[in-house]
């Protein structure tokens, strides 16, 4: 039995979406790509992969902000 990631599709049609020329995209567009994202977001938000996105944006965030005091 073949199972798929509920989070693999959004990221597909992300990436999909972004590698289109910026002069090509409407206001709804761009809408549309941000919702996409959030979504993409919410479902990656509780699994490790996600946690472990969080710890390292955290460290960097941390790192940035001590390193300019």
């Amino acid at each position: 039995m073949l199972t798929i990631n509920v989070a693999v599709l959004p990221a597909v049609v992300v990436l999909v979406r972004q590698r289109r020329r910026t002069q090509a995209r409407s206001r709804d567009d761009e809408k549309l790509t941000v919702v996409l994202v959030l979504v993409l977001g919410v479902l990656l938000a509780p699994t490790a992969f996600g946690q472990g996105l969080l710890g390292i944006v955290t460290q960097l965030v941390t790192g940035v902000s001590d390193s300019s005091r």
